[in-house]
């Protein structure tokens, strides 16, 4: 018998949430998300304001996200092979998508605890888990993501897609909260200049926690980007379903969720020996990457046909994947 995947699941359980939901309501309230999302201006009150806006939200955004939180979750897992979380909080979980992730990475169940300030995201994300038997146990409790937060000990904190919504000093309160209580700690942030300048504000505190860098970053060293002139993000294929192209006004069957992230550890860490931080450019006979290496340094390799297996590997390495492959 086949059994649904995880992202298999969660489209099947994102497929109904319209119905009895006005298109027009729907709408107005993916407008209205989209310009929160996209503005500067933390806010000081939930933006999913009512189930309205949830459901709107799980179709616009759920989809995209839990496939960014996904990448960042695997590349994370491929450094720390032995290791699997025997806890998860999520940080400003809203409807789950990271609790979804974590569930496609790690196979089992394990205790899981969604912290989020709106009541209506933390509601519509406990009926959608009831769809998945590993997330039925989860426990979903309102609380004020900045300094009043609490986080029980955990191995895994993740803080996702909610970073924007904070002003500074509660954005560095949820990540110290997060590093005084985790083993390990991934922040993930849209794929933009500001995105990544959360990421790497998160990356500074925890590397001060005393955390060693997993992923993406080769080291724990400063990340050698030159503030303003360009920023390290990935990018995660995700399938609309005709649900999703509904909401979003949108005709292809697929879209690229850009985003940034980092994962770190309390325990000793090997990341990979470097990243590729670009997409390939694959030329005759020859591939072109872009490389975050281990001495803190950008750099191009140049991978020929000459080398054999090492080519053929480079021409089916991707954007965010370590580099060279394992033998």
């Amino acid at each position: 018998m086949n059994v649904a995947s995880p992202a298999e699941t969660l489209r099947a359980a994102l497929a109904g949430l319209l119905d009895g939901l006005p298109p027009k309501a729907a709408t107005q309230a993916v407008d209205r998300l989209i310009a929160s999302y996209r503005g500067t201006t933390p806010t000081h009150t939930p933006v999913l304001r009512d189930r309205s806006d949830v459901v709107a939200y799980a179709a616009y955004r759920m989809p995209a996200t839990f496939e960014a939180v996904r990448a960042a979750l695997d590349a994370f897992a491929d450094t720390v092979p032995q290791w699997t979380p025997a806890s998860h909080v999520d940080v400003g979980g809203g409807t789950g998508s990271a609790t979804w992730a974590v569930n496609a990475t790690w196979d089992g169940t394990r205790p899981v605890t969604v912290l989020d300030w709106a009541e209506p995201a933390l509601a519509l994300g406990r009926e959608i888990a009831a769809a998945n038997p590993e997330l039925t146990t989860a426990e979903w409790h309102r609380s004020r993501i900045g300094a009043a937060l609490t986080i029980e000990s955990t191995d895994l904190v993740t803080i996702s897609y909610v970073l924007g919504e904070l002003t500074v000093a509660d954005r560095a309160a949820a990540v110290a909260a997060a590093a005084s209580a985790a083993q390990a700690v991934v922040v993930i942030e849209p794929g933009t200049p500001d995105g990544y300048a959360r990421v790497i504000e998160a990356r500074d505190r925890l590397i001060g926690a005393g955390f060693h860098i997993a992923a993406p970053c080769p080291h724990s060293a400063a990340c050698p980007i030159v503030p303003g002139e360009d920023w390290c993000h990935f990018s995660a294929r995700v399938s609309r379903s005709s649900l999703h192209r509904k909401v979003k006004g949108g005709s292809l069957a697929y879209e690229d969720e850009k985003f940034s992230y980092v994962a770190a550890t309390r325990f000793p860490v090997t990341p990979a020996p470097s990243r590729v931080v670009r997409r390939p450019q694959i030329r005759k006979g020859q591939v072109l990457l872009d490389l975050c290496g281990p001495d803190e340094s950008l750099h191009r390799a140049t991978v020929t046909k000459r080398q054999g297996p090492l080519y053929k590997a480079a021409r089916d390495a991707d954007w965010g994947d370590a580099w060279p492959p394992e033998a």
